[in-house]
């Protein structure tokens, strides 16, 4: 079931960076494309998923021995990135998290800042990380450590640069304001 679990894992990984750092990147083209973006990864993302799977020896061959209790830490991070991932859906809807506001000029324009949103302004990407970590810690496999890394800096040096540059664009000062006040990433441990 492990080797299962790492393999999906790192066979859907390039879904993410393949749809959001062009989106984001050429917003303009995307528009335009409407729901044609979607074949980008649609004829993308297939040949890579192929590449792993056919190499899944490989992938998967690599372990790390893990104790117990990181194992078990694993299954709750994974767990708590999936109930942030709804909690988010909820929010943006599934419109918003399949990137229709992104590439549809027609789509409602509004920005979301409440719930999750006023403790961080990209709990998706927050929890995409929590996600890919847990099932790192929860299998063992570099390899899904690896997709874990790679995640967390694609999305902090490519797609959030992208979209923060989008979203100012399309939002304007409320947009700016709200970047000022709520933190990027990491929510504010606040003292008493």
């Amino acid at each position: 079931m492990n080797d299962l679990l790492a393999l999906a894992t790192v066979m859907v990984w390039p879904v993410i960076p393949l749809f959001w750092i062009p989106v984001h990147g050429f917003p303009k083209i995307f528009r335009r494309l409407g729901t044609l973006t979607y074949l980008m990864p649609a004829l993308l993302w297939p040949p890579l998923a192929y590449v792993v799977f056919h190499n899944r020896a490989p992938v998967l061959h690599y372990r790390f021995d893990l104790p117990l209790s990181l194992r078990i830490a694993g299954g709750l991070l994974l767990a708590a990135g999936v109930a942030l991932q709804v909690r988010t859906g909820v929010l943006l809807s599934l419109r918003g998290l399949m990137g229709i506001p992104e590439i549809s000029p027609d789509a409602s324009n509004r920005l979301v800042t409440k719930g999750i949103f006023s403790v961080v302004r990209h709990p998706t990407y927050l929890s995409h990380t929590m996600m890919l970590a847990g099932m790192f810690f929860l299998t063992a496999v570099a390899a899904v450590g690896i997709a874990a890394a790679l995640d967390f800096l694609v999305i902090n040096i490519f797609v959030i640069p992208l979209e923060e540059k989008e979203l100012a664009a399309r939002f304007g000062q409320e947009y700016i304001e709200y970047r000022r006040a709520v933190p990027k990433f990491f929510p504010r441990i606040r003292g008493k």
